[in-house]
């Protein structure tokens, strides 16, 4: 997202393409919409040249393997996955770690901001579940007049109070990066039901204050920061809301 003009890229369920973040820039800079999924954004980054991959891994290959053989009967197992599967995503988000999400925020010295998202996704997800990462407003937004945020870890959550928009909204009427990180913890606190677990928000103001925050202690809560006059990124853990 261009913090200057509000221009977006993004994809979704996007297969088979080994950074689809590239793809999601294309979008942005040749096509007059915002977002593409599935069928459309692969024939999209088929037809701008973008590379491809076969992003399953053998490590994750033999771990769904060992979850199907652990947790489904056989009787079921010998049709998958050709079965209802709601109940086995219930239980994939009861026993499986998560998906791992990057976000960018970046200003420049000019005072231009920009972001970027890109996530894995969740693991043994419902076909077709899509994250906030590319969804902008819920994992990601940017306004040079007032700041910007995005979101990693349950996108759930933050798809349901779009958690990006809400800090860079909460700026806006005049609360600094850290009050306006809190004001998001404060709405997703209201959810109740469905997933409900980390929410870790990363914050920028448009004077390149920044604030990351944690719902609870969690793995990978941290962050990098760079800017001007720091020779090399600067490791940080992320503030655990109390």
């Amino acid at each position: 997202m261009n913090g200057s003009t509000l221009q977006i890229g993004s994809v979704g369920a996007l297969k088979g393409f080994k950074h689809p973040i590239s793809v999601a820039h294309e979008v942005y800079k040749h096509l007059p919409h915002v977002l593409l999924v599935d069928q459309g954004a692969a024939r999209f980054g088929a037809e701008i040249g973008a590379e491809t991959s076969d992003l399953l891994t053998d490590g994750a290959r033999h771990n769904w393997e060992a979850w199907l053989q652990k947790h489904v009967p056989p009787d079921i197992l010998i049709k998958w996955p050709n079965v209802p599967l709601a109940e086995w995503a219930h239980r994939a988000f009861e026993t499986e770690k998560r998906g791992d999400t990057t976000v960018y925020l970046a200003i420049d010295v000019t005072g231009n901001m920009a972001g970027g998202a890109s996530s894995s996704g969740l693991p043994f997800k419902y076909p077709g579940r899509l994250g906030d990462s590319p969804v902008i407003g819920a994992g990601l937004y940017v306004d040079n007049r007032y700041g910007a945020a995005a979101c990693t870890h349950t996108g759930e959550m933050t798809i349901r109070t779009s958690t990006a928009h809400s800090v860079v909204s909460y700026m806006k009427k005049g609360a600094n990066v850290q009050e306006a990180c809190h004001e998001a913890l404060n709405d997703l606190q209201w959810l109740k039901y469905g997933d409900i677990a980390t929410v870790v928000i990363h914050g920028m103001s448009h004077q390149g204050e920044i604030y990351v925050v944690s719902t609870n202690e969690a793995p990978d809560t941290h962050y990098w920061h760079w800017s001007e006059g720091i020779g090399e990124p600067q490791f940080i853990k992320a503030v655990i809301a109390g």
